[in-house]
């Protein structure tokens, strides 16, 4: 018998999987339940994470994800979709946007008890994402806008507050633009291929026809047309020569024309999976070559060749999970026992780097306009000459109001002692002080679950221990501290890191390409990630079956990603370890006294608006 689990959400997370399951007429999905962006990939749907408290907003979130999620697996057909999904931009996000939007509004006329949930879903995506503050269409997704109205018109449901507020800003232009053609739209919600036709239409009232592409419809009739004046030439034996001539080429090799008409289905569906230009050839006729099944996703976006052995034992999970609130408590008094002599040194660092962020806040002004502060440095003038006009100023946001920064901790077992609780007490003075001057910061801590392989090892070892396993351990991912939440009610949660038996192998490659996703899903135009070890990547039960670098090839290659890509900026301390073998931005320190000093004037350095400054502090050469 399998032990009873003690965490008091798991009934929950099961009844929730089973009865999503149904609602989705599929009993085959995977569902997980995740930290990260909720969707669908393949059979597996990835929902919210519930915590141990349950609260009553992730309960709701979880359930409204999971039959908007559900609702798009029973109605949704992708082959469909994507005949007549529009190749622009802005055409295809509102062809997205409605989409969704139908599947969730025939859930909600099939099975009314989904609507509630959905709602619940659609106001907590509107408060994330800061709808209720929109006062200016131009920042108002028009897209997200043609999605509410379609379910708000289908569904007779008012919408929550952020959602309407975005709906409010342009429905007077889509109804004015597109009333006449949402007038049919409830005769096309059931059937999705006549809704595409109706969703390219508002498209093209909307003002962005040139960005539909080639109608599909018009391109099989043109087909259809060329195959039939094909099929009577072939029939033709005037057309051909002598019939004794076509009765022995049709006898000497009766499969050829069956394998090229195969061969060239075969390529034809290739090119329409693979190339977006693509979109004025014809789908596959009905009876040939069936499509083949997509290939399984890569483990590794940064290198395909990266493999993992399982990820049925993987663990993404919030701290507060992983120990009670009272253990967390004691942690966490222990923790600032340890360090009450460094107190002293690491707050004089956080005003520090306090101050240069408020300073660059403060000097950062657009002056002569009309309206605002008085600027009573241009007053001589006006007192010089009493015509002219008063001048006024505004302060200007800065780079770092947008701009989430996270830390990524190395929770391996070789940082137990001085180093982790160095770590954490930097770690929790940067969070408090980030925070005062806006800027969000993420807190996430990587692991194993268990010393020289876990439950994927012990699989590979029933299996009969195959060749060239890949990774063969089985990870812990650690949410600390997100974004969003504030400090005052994660603190304790650092404290988890004096736990003991908590640090154990480190899996960077894979950590640092799981924060990378992370930050990719937040909004803020700024991202910052660093990256804090005190070696390379090791893990026993993986190097012991694999080439030597394995797990270090791997790292190099998501570094490169990440920093080639631009979209978030990588930075690196090593602990005693020199890891600017690895990272282009990096700084090593050889005592873990100086970690919070360096981390201090590594984010300093980052927000300087001098260039040179910043190259200085980075230890870049040159800057261009």
């Amino acid at each position: 018998m399998s032990k009873p689990s003690d965490n008091p959400a798991d009934p929950f997370k099961k009844a929730l999987a089973e009865a999503t399951k149904v609602l989705a007429n599929d009993a085959e999905v995977n569902i997980s339940y995740t930290v990260d962006p909720s969707g669908m990939t393949g059979d597996s749907m990835r929902l919210p994470q519930v915590s141990r408290r349950m609260t009553r907003d992730e309960v709701l979130l979880a359930r409204g994800t999971a039959d908007a999620l559900a609702m798009q697996r029973r109605y949704h057909d992708d082959a469909l979709h994507d005949r007549y999904a529009p190749p622009g931009q802005m055409a295809r996000e509102i062809y997205e946007a409605m989409e969704t939007a139908r599947c969730e509004a025939m859930g909600a006329r099939d099975m009314p008890g989904t609507a509630t949930n959905i709602h619940a879903k659609i106001s907590a995506d509107a408060s994330r994402k800061g709808y209720e503050q929109i006062r200016d269409r131009a920042d108002a997704p028009l897209s997200v806008a043609a999605g509410y109205l379609v379910r708000q018109l289908a569904t007779g449901r008012d919408l929550p507050e952020g959602a309407a507020n975005v709906l409010e800003l342009w429905q007077g232009f889509i109804e004015e633009q597109a009333g006449g053609t949402l007038e049919n739209l409830d005769d096309m919600l059931s059937d999705q291929a006549n809704f595409a036709k109706f969703a390219r239409q508002v498209i093209e009232d909307l003002g962005y026809g040139d960005q539909l592409g080639d109608d599909p419809d018009d391109i099989d009739d043109d087909q259809n047309d060329e195959s039939a004046e094909d099929a009577e030439e072939q029939e033709d034996p005037d057309s051909t020569g002598e019939d004794d001539s076509d009765e022995s080429e049709a006898d000497a090799d009766p499969e050829q024309s069956q394998e090229q008409q195969q061969d060239a289905a075969e390529a034809h569906v290739s090119m329409d999976e693979n190339s977006d230009d693509m979109s004025d050839e014809t789908e596959m006729p009905d009876g040939e070559a069936p499509h083949e099944p997509p290939p399984p996703a890569p483990h590794s976006e940064a290198d395909p060749g990266y493999d993992v052995y399982s990820t049925d034992f993987d663990e993404e999970i919030a701290a507060e999970d992983l120990a009670e609130p009272v253990e967390l408590e004691r942690l966490r008094a222990y923790l600032d026992q340890q360090l009450e002599p460094l107190k002293g040194a690491v707050s004089r660092l956080a005003n520090k780097l306090q101050r240069r962020l408020q300073a660059q806040q403060n000097r950062s002004w657009e002056f002569d306009k009309e309206e605002g502060i008085l600027d009573a440095g241009r007053l001589a003038r006006v007192v010089a000459n009493p015509t002219t006009p008063l001048s006024f100023k505004w302060e200007k946001d800065t780079e770092f109001r947008d701009t989430v920064v996270t830390l990524l901790l190395d929770n391996s077992g070789s940082m137990r002692g001085r180093p982790i609780s160095i770590a954490a007490i930097c770690a929790d003075v940067l969070a408090r002080t980030l925070e005062r001057c806006n800027v969000k910061v993420e807190i996430l801590g990587f692991t194993t679950r268990a010393w020289k392989g876990g439950q994927s090892r012990e699989n590979w070892l029933n299996d009969g221990r195959p060749q060239q396993p890949g990774r063969l351990n089985d990870l812990r991912h650690i949410i600390y501290k997100s974004a969003d939440a504030p400090w005052r009610r994660v603190r304790p949660n650092l404290g988890l890191m004096m736990k003991e038996g908590l640090l154990k192998e480190n899996i960077d490659g894979e950590a640092l390409e799981w924060a990378h996703r992370r930050m990719l899903a937040r909004p803020e135009q700024r991202k910052i990630l660093m990256v804090i070890s005190d070696g390379a990547p090791v893990d026993d039960s993986t190097l012991s079956v694999n080439p030597a670098n394995y797990l270090e090839k791997h790292l190099r290659d998501v570094i490169d990603m990440v920093e080639k890509r631009k979209m978030v900026e990588l930075l690196a301390i090593g602990i005693g370890h020199d890891v600017t073998r690895y990272y282009e931005r990096a700084v090593t320190i050889t005592d873990v006294e100086q970690l919070a000093g360096a981390m201090t004037e590594q984010l300093a350095g980052l927000f300087d608006s001098d260039p040179r400054a910043r190259a200085r502090v980075m230890g870049i050469k040159r800057v261009s």
